[in-house]
């Protein structure tokens, strides 16, 4: 029986169910060019291929009007810490949060979250069960910010979720303030063809700036912001910190990999010096730090002396008297002289020693050189035209020959003799 971490109370069946059913349904057709303060949350689980035991979550937080995007890591999956997560959230927002789109997470429909937000006066809505798509804003973020940086590998423990805070911290800043994006205008639909057209592309900053109900104030505060900012001084700690979570992910579940020193020396302390190493990995196809898998150490393999090797002479030779002779006849033969040796059993191995010579053989007869005296077939009396060819009329001479008719595209024309098409050419 399963039994909730708060308290150690027995959960009856349903009860997540109960709470689930009192918040609203808001799909993606529902949100109507809010003004800026609605958002969407769903989590990101960086448990690389296993959900077993704990590892770390990202909640992620996108303003619907904006854009805006927020991403904290979460230890774990509690309503406790979630609740933690969007009042630190609340600070980081420019403006105030006015309402919660969740998805139907156990982690989101609780009693501890739900109740939370109706007390901060949050509008709280949910998406509907298994549709991805009213959740649209917050998962196109998912993969374009969190999965982008953070990879697919696991992730657990508190050094860990340290250094995936300072990466986020330097993310929001860069992809709030320069990195552009689309954002859907309108959508219609003829027929079956759905028919989109987009707003130009544009930062979460720069839409702010634009959107008349932001007041003044914020659009200066993030004015003075945007001027203190470094696009490239932002990337290099970006780069810094997945080269050190790089080294900490584990993509086997439940077998840690050990840390590795981490190569910062490839960043420069200046950002004219980094600016300068930007496009080259990817030209090479240098994985992200947080991207890159762990390299095995194959084995070089060693071939097995196999019990054909002291009679490979005499194979080949009976091949070069009878080179039609198949591996059972060879295996046949083997098992005369040596039956305590060969048996049907060695017809396998037999088969493939044949099909490797015959192979060594055909190369090196494509690897030989034509003769030195070898020399070409006469020709043939009479001129190259064909002129003296004396032989029978070819079988399709008399069709030729014949007048009628035929059909070239859709249409019947007459063809004549092959005489008269003589004389009028």
């Amino acid at each position: 029986m399963k039994i909730a971490a708060s308290g150690g109370r027995r959960r009856r069946a349903g009860f997540y169910s109960a709470i689930r059913r009192e918040v609203p349904i808001r799909t993606f057709n529902d949100w109507n060019s809010p003004v800026p303060g609605f958002c969407e949350v769903d989590m990101v689980a960086h448990g690389g291929t296993s959900v077993a035991g704990s590892f770390i979550q990202t909640l992620t937080m996108v303003d619907v009007a904006t854009g805006w995007t927020e991403c904290l890591p979460l230890l774990t999956r509690e309503g406790s810490l979630v609740v933690e997560a969007i009042s630190r959230a609340q600070s980081l927002f420019p403006w105030l949060l006015r309402g919660v789109d969740f998805d139907n997470d156990s982690a989101f429909m609780n009693d501890v979250v739900v109740p939370w937000c109706r007390e901060q006066k949050l509008e709280v809505t949910r998406s509907r069960a298994y549709k991805k798509n009213d959740q649209a804003f917050v998962e196109q973020k998912n993969g374009a910010v969190v999965r982008r940086r953070m990879g697919y590998g696991r992730f657990d423990g508190v050094e860990t979720a340290r250094m995936m805070g300072r990466l986020y911290a330097a993310a929001r800043l860069y992809v709030n303030f320069f990195q552009p994006s689309f954002k859907l205008k309108e959508k219609r639909r003829e027929g079956a063809k759905v028919i989109k057209r987009y707003h130009l592309p544009s930062t979460p900053y720069e839409r702010a700036l634009a959107h008349p109900k932001v007041t003044a104030a914020v659009k200066k505060r993030l004015r003075d912001q945007y001027r203190s900012l470094d696009p490239v001084a932002l990337l290099a700690e970006i780069r810094a910190t997945q080269e050190e979570l790089g080294n900490r992910v584990d993509r086997r579940a439940g077998k840690a990999r050990g840390l590795q020193p981490a190569h910062t020396s490839a960043l420069s302390a200046t950002a004219a010096t980094f600016a300068k190493t930007l496009g080259k990995t990817v030209t090479v196809g240098e994985p992200r730090a947080t991207h890159r898998r762990t390299r095995r150490p194959y084995k070089t393999r060693v071939r097995m002396p196999s019990k054909l090797d002291p009679h490979l002479a005499a194979i080949e030779a009976w091949l070069a008297e009878q080179p039609q002779l198949t591996a059972l006849a060879i295996v046949g033969r083997l098992s005369e002289n040596h039956p305590e040796e060969f048996g049907t059993r060695q017809h396998s191995i037999v088969r493939r020693l044949l099909r490797a010579l015959r192979r060594k053989t055909a190369e090196q007869l494509l690897a030989e050189e034509p003769l030195a005296g070898a020399t070409t077939a006469a020709p043939l009396p009479g001129v190259v035209d064909g002129s003296g060819y004396v032989g029978p009329d070819p079988p399709t001479a008399p069709l030729v020959e014949q007048a009628g008719k035929a059909i070239w595209r859709g249409r019947s024309i007459d063809i004549g003799s092959s005489s008269a098409m003589a004389t009028s050419g």
